[in-house]
C-alpha cells in the first residue's frame, strides 16, 4: 500500500484526500497534516490518519530517508518544496531574492504572490478540479497542450539564475504530487550552487517560482 502525506487540509487536501481513499480497491494509506482541528476531524472522517501540526515542520522533522511517503501532496498556501528546502540547507544559507518583472515577462499569465514568488499557469480560466491532464488537449478548451509547465521553466534561459524545478506528477483527476526523492534531488542540486537561482514546482499547466540566493 503506497503512503501519501497530504500538507495541508483545506478544500484541496480534502478534495485530493477524498478522492485517494475513494477509489475501488484503493491502494493508498493516506495521512493529512493541518493546524486546524475541523479539517483533521473532515479528513478523520474520510479515513485519513491525521496529524495536528504546522505542514512544512512536520515534512522537515519527519521525512528521512529511513522514514517516508511515497508521494507528498503539497496543499497548503505556502511553496511548500521552497520552504522545505530553505529548512534543510538553513535559512541563513538559502534566502529569498526578489524576482524582477523581467522573468514574469517571459512567464504565462503570471501572478504576483510575494516579491520572491510568482504564481504561472498555461489557464486564463478555472480548471475544473478533475482534471485528467490529458496528453493531447486541454481538458477544458480542447486545444492542443501547450509546452509542459515544468518544462518551460527548466528551460528558462537567464544568464547565472539556474532554475530547479520539481515537477508535480498527478496521482488522481486534480491531485498532484512528488516523490520524496524528487526533494531530496532539488535540494542537492540547490545545494551545490552558488548565487541566484529559481525554485519552482510544477505540473504540465501551472507552477509556482521562488527567487532564491545561494551563500
Amino acid at each position: 500500500m503506497k503512503q501519501v502525506w497530504i500538507i495541508g487540509g483545506g478544500r484541496f487536501g480534502l478534495r485530493a484526500a477524498e478522492w485517494l481513499i475513494r477509489q475501488k480497491h484503493s491502494s493508498f494509506a493516506v495521512t493529512l497534516v493541518d493546524l486546524d482541528r475541523q479539517c483533521l476531524e473532515k479528513a478523520q472522517s474520510l479515513g485519513c490518519r491525521i496529524f495536528a501540526g504546522e505542514g512544512v515542520d512536520f515534512l522537515f522533522t519527519r521525512m528521512t530517508h529511513d522514514r517516508e511517503p511515497d508521494w507528498v501532496v503539497p496543499a497548503v498556501p505556502v511553496h511548500l518544496a521552497w520552504e522545505w528546502c530553505r529548512r534543510r540547507l538553513g535559512r541563513d544559507r538559502l534566502l529569498s531574492w526578489p524576482l524582477p518583472d523581467e522573468i514574469a515577462c517571459h512567464l504565462p499569465n503570471p501572478m504576483r504572490g510575494t516579491a520572491s514568488q510568482i504564481y504561472v499557469s498555461h489557464a486564463d480560466f478555472l480548471c475544473p478540479p478533475n482534471c485528467s491532464e490529458p496528453d493531447d488537449r486541454c481538458t477544458k478548451t480542447g486545444e492542443p497542450r501547450k509546452k509542459d509547465m515544468f518544462r518551460l521553466i527548466a528551460d528558462l534561459g537567464f544568464k547565472k539564475t539556474p532554475p530547479f524545478v520539481i515537477q508535480s506528477r498527478q496521482l488522481g483527476p486534480g491531485v498532484g504530487g512528488y516523490a520524496p526523492v524528487d526533494l531530496y534531488d532539488l535540494a542537492d542540486g540547490i545545494a551545490r550552487h552558488h548565487g541566484k537561482c529559481l525554485v519552482a514546482t510544477a505540473c504540465r499547466c501551472h507552477g509556482v517560482i521562488s527567487g532564491g540566493f545561494v551563500k
